[in-house]
C-alpha cells in the first residue's frame, strides 16, 4: 500500500507538472501572438501628426466635413437605435400579453414573426444601403486629405463595384461578430484587424472583398495597440461632447475624428 501510494503520488506530481508546463507554454504563445499582432510592427506615424493633418483637412473643408460626418453618424446611430427600440417594444408587449392573454403562445408566435420581418428588413437595409454608404463616407474623407471633397463622394460605392462594398463589409461584420461571440477580446482584436476594409474599398473598389480583408489584416499587423491608444486620445473630446448633448460632436469632434481616421489609413498604407 505504501509503494502504491508513493507511485500514485509521483504519477500525480508528473501529471501536474506536465499540465502546468502546457499551460505556461499556452500563455507564452498567447503573449507572443499578442505582441506580434498588437505592437510588433514598424510604426511610421505619430498620433500628433495624424491628428494635426486630420484637423487641417477638416478646417479647410469645414461644412462639407460636418455634413458628411453627420450623415455617417446619423445612419449608423439610427440603425442601432431602431434595432434596440424594436427589441424593447417587443419585450414590453410580450410581458403584458403573458399576464393578460390566455392565448399567449399564439400571440408570441405572431410577435416573433413580426420581429423577424422587421429585423430582416433592417439587416437588408444595412447590407445594401449602409455598407456602401460607409465606404462612400470614408471615400469622402480620403479625398478630403488632398483637396476639398464634395458631397457626391458619399455615393461613390453605389457607382463603383457596388457589390464589393456590400460583400466586403458584410463579411467583415460576420467575422467580428463571431469573434465577439467567442469572447470580447478576440472580437476587439478582429475589429482592429479589419478596421481598414472600408478605406481599402473606397481607395480601390476593384479589390475583391476577401482581398480587402486580407490587406487590412496585413496592414494592421503590429499596429493595433497604437491605433487603440490613438482612439483613446479622443475620449476627452467625447466627454465634452456628452456635456454639450452631442452638439460639439456634430460640429467638431466627429468630422475631426473621421478626417484623422482617413489620414491614419494613409499613413499606415505608406
Amino acid at each position: 500500500m505504501i509503494l502504491f501510494s508513493k507511485h500514485s503520488y509521483n504519477r500525480t506530481i508528473k501529471l501536474f507538472n506536465l499540465r502546468t508546463f502546457s499551460f505556461l507554454q499556452l500563455i507564452k504563445k498567447t503573449i507572443i501572438f499578442l505582441l506580434n499582432n498588437l505592437i510588433g510592427g514598424v510604426i511610421m506615424w505619430t498620433r500628433s501628426e495624424v491628428k494635426e493633418k486630420g484637423k487641417e483637412s477638416f478646417k479647410r473643408n469645414y461644412w462639407m466635413s460636418v455634413i458628411v460626418a453627420f450623415i455617417y453618424s446619423l445612419f449608423f446611430a439610427s440603425a442601432t437605435y431602431s434595432a434596440s427600440r424594436n427589441q424593447g417594444e417587443v419585450e414590453s408587449q410580450l410581458s403584458g400579453e403573458a399576464a393578460n392573454n390566455p392565448d399567449f403562445g399564439l400571440v408570441l408566435l405572431v410577435v416573433l414573426g413580426i420581429l423577424g420581418v422587421v429585423l430582416l428588413v433592417l439587416k437588408l437595409i444595412d447590407l445594401f444601403v449602409f455598407n456602401p454608404l460607409e465606404v462612400g463616407c470614408n471615400r469622402f474623407f480620403l479625398v478630403n486629405q488632398d483637396t476639398n471633397a464634395q458631397l457626391p463622394e458619399v455615393l461613390y460605392a453605389f457607382k463603383n463595384n457596388y457589390i464589393n462594398s456590400v460583400l466586403g463589409l458584410f463579411i467583415r461584420d460576420i467575422v467580428i461578430a463571431i469573434g465577439c461571440i467567442c469572447f470580447i477580446i478576440p472580437g476587439l482584436i478582429l475589429s482592429y484587424s479589419y478596421r481598414m476594409v472600408p478605406y481599402i474599398l473606397a481607395d480601390n473598389p476593384s479589390v475583391s472583398p476577401i482581398e480587402a480583408l486580407k490587406t487590412s489584416r496585413a496592414m494592421m499587423k503590429g499596429q493595433k495597440w497604437n491605433c487603440f491608444v490613438y482612439d483613446l486620445s479622443f475620449i476627452g473630446w467625447y466627454i465634452l461632447s456628452a456635456c454639450t448633448l452631442g452638439i460639439l460632436a456634430v460640429f467638431y469632434v466627429n468630422p475631426y475624428k473621421y478626417n484623422s481616421n482617413a489620414e491614419l489609413y494613409r499613413r499606415i498604407k505608406g
